[in-house]
């Protein structure tokens, strides 16, 4: 018995005899004409041209569509059949699995930094298209688009409270926006020489910033005053990367000219020189005091209950390597290989158990410290990713008021802390990736 009606015959019929035309399968056309009995003249214009072809293109299409949901479905049952308490284990274990939860559109040129607002479902982007874009991560939805900046937006950075926002520029300039107010660009800091590639807010000192550029310079900043307080030099080339440790005291920075270095603070100081990158190192990040114990056995390093920021930092490189240091010997304590191409971003899972690092090879890579062996690698996008952020998002409170502005309210204590990860590339997309 047939599944298909006799219209149903016929308007298959006809398609695949439009089809064996259009493809010059004369016989095979003739004797189907023949053998069903088809009264058909074939036409590029009757509904029957490419039919074939556009049923077979959906069939594939929600194939796929189907095993991603199958995956998902199998995931959520998993997660399911977990007890309270290991489901709680596994969510504060969580790293990015494919496909991302969201991806979001909108940049004219390729991707550069991600950041997450430090309370709010608020992520910002910035791009080679000289502008920064503000999103709903939770919804999808684009908020509205920062423009002052007239050349490539290199990095972002939130202050502690997500009041203030900061952007550096191949254009040479410092941008201080006000998230409390329309995002407005309420300070300009000029000074560098060059591109500037990287910007941070100071830890515990919000009315401070550190910047880092192609000038080989790495400055300091007062806010409220506007202009820079203090300059610190001893790189040979371009700065790549600069951040600060958890208590401010230490600052760390990779460059160029293939080293790192960690920096007292206060006395502007180089206090150690990493070195052991083959070639310009990339990026550069201190260990959170939670992966101490794992770097500690990941080099055989004696216990010690010290808990101080800026112990231990990675690094990574063009030379496709990842390195993890003690900034107090400036020993290597080990290199981690397997990625394919430049390694553009590092973050420290905030169990500290792993190290998550993205690539101009498309992936993301999840590092297990205690080992050092790569555990999962994700295929993220479609080229190079050169931007990844950790976020802990609070549900439930949301991204932002109707015109924009972040929300101002605090949170409960009994609301629920997220895990959610965000990747930016060249393919001009930011990818959200939640549990």
């Amino acid at each position: 018995m047939s599944l298909l009606s006799d219209r149903q015959k016929e308007d298959l019929h006809k398609s695949i005899l439009e089809y064996l035309h259009s493809q010059n399968f004369t016989d095979a056309y003739t004797a189907l004409k023949a053998e069903a009995n088809v009264d058909y003249a074939p036409d590029p214009k009757s509904k029957y041209a490419l039919l074939l072809e556009k049923k077979w293109t959906s069939v594939i299409r929600l194939q796929k569509k189907i095993m991603d949901l199958e995956n998902r479905n199998a995931a959520l049952q998993e997660e399911i059949s977990l007890s309270p308490a290991k489901r709680a284990a596994s969510q504060s274990d969580w790293v990015p699995r494919a496909p991302a939860g969201r991806v979001l559109t909108g940049h004219r040129g390729e991707i550069t930094k991600v950041a997450f607002h430090p309370a709010y479902s608020v992520l910002v982007s910035a791009s080679n298209d000289a502008t920064i874009k503000v999103w709903d991560w939770e919804t999808g939805e684009f908020e509205r688009t920062l423009k002052g900046h007239t050349r490539a937006v290199n990095d972002i950075d939130f202050d502690s409270k997500g009041n203030l926002l900061v952007s550096c520029s191949a254009d040479l300039l410092i941008k201080v926006w006000d998230t409390q107010n329309e995002w407005k660009n309420t300070k300009t800091l000029a000074g560098h020489d060059h591109s500037i590639s990287s910007v941070r807010f100071m830890p515990l000192e919000d009315n401070l910033i550190v910047s880092a550029g192609r000038d080989r310079s790495i400055r300091i900043w007062n806010v409220a005053l506007g202009h820079q307080i203090r300059l610190l030099t001893g790189h040979d080339e371009w700065v790549r990367c600069v951040c600060p440790s958890d208590d401010g005291r230490l600052l760390a920075s990779c460059s160029n000219d293939q080293t790192a270095r960690i920096w007292d603070y206060q006395s502007g100081e180089t206090k150690a020189e990493l070195r052991g990158h083959e070639n310009v190192i990339e990026t550069i990040v201190f260990a959170p005091a939670s992966a101490y114990s794992a770097i500690r056995e990941l080099g055989g390093i004696a216990a010690d209950r010290s808990r101080q920021p800026g112990l231990y930092a990675a690094t990574g490189g063009r030379d496709k390597f990842i390195k993890i240091w003690d900034t107090s010997t400036g020993q290597l304590i080990r290199t981690l290989p397997g990625h394919d191409n430049w390694v553009r971003a590092l973050v420290f899972h905030p169990t500290g158990k792993f190290l998550l690092s993205c690539s101009d090879d498309k992936s993301i890579r999840v590092w297990e410290l205690t080992t050092g062996r790569c555990i999962k690698t994700v295929e993220a996008h479609g080229h190079f990713v050169q931007s990844m952020a950790w976020g802990r998002a609070t549900t439930g409170v949301g991204g932002a008021k109707g015109n924009g502005a972040v929300a101002d309210g605090k949170g409960g204590e009994d609301e629920k802390r997220i895990n959610v990860v965000a990747t930016g590339s060249v393919d001009q997309t930011i990818k959200v990736w939640t549990p």
